[in-house]
């Protein structure tokens, strides 16, 4: 996975969210979209990268790929 291009990703979801006045709605919002719609080995290099300090992460996005439903058997 190229993880630049997956901040790249992360960040243009929550950057869209950015206008939502409810903070914890946006999270869920943010967080909910990368679930759906990320395979589950992209969500993986996610967890990892956040893990390892979320490099190139906006604050928002940083705090909603912890909510990242994580695929079956994988642990953070």
């Amino acid at each position: 996975m190229d993880i630049k291009r997956l901040v790249g990703m992360a960040n243009d979801i929550a950057r869209f969210y950015t206008a939502e006045p409810d903070h914890e709605v946006a999270l869920d919002e943010i967080a909910g979209h990368i679930t759906r719609f990320w395979d589950p080995r992209m969500r993986r290099a996610l967890a990892d990268h956040v893990a390892g300090g979320g490099e190139g992460l906006s604050d928002l996005a940083r705090e909603a790929a912890k909510r990242v439903k994580l695929p079956v058997g994988s642990v953070l």
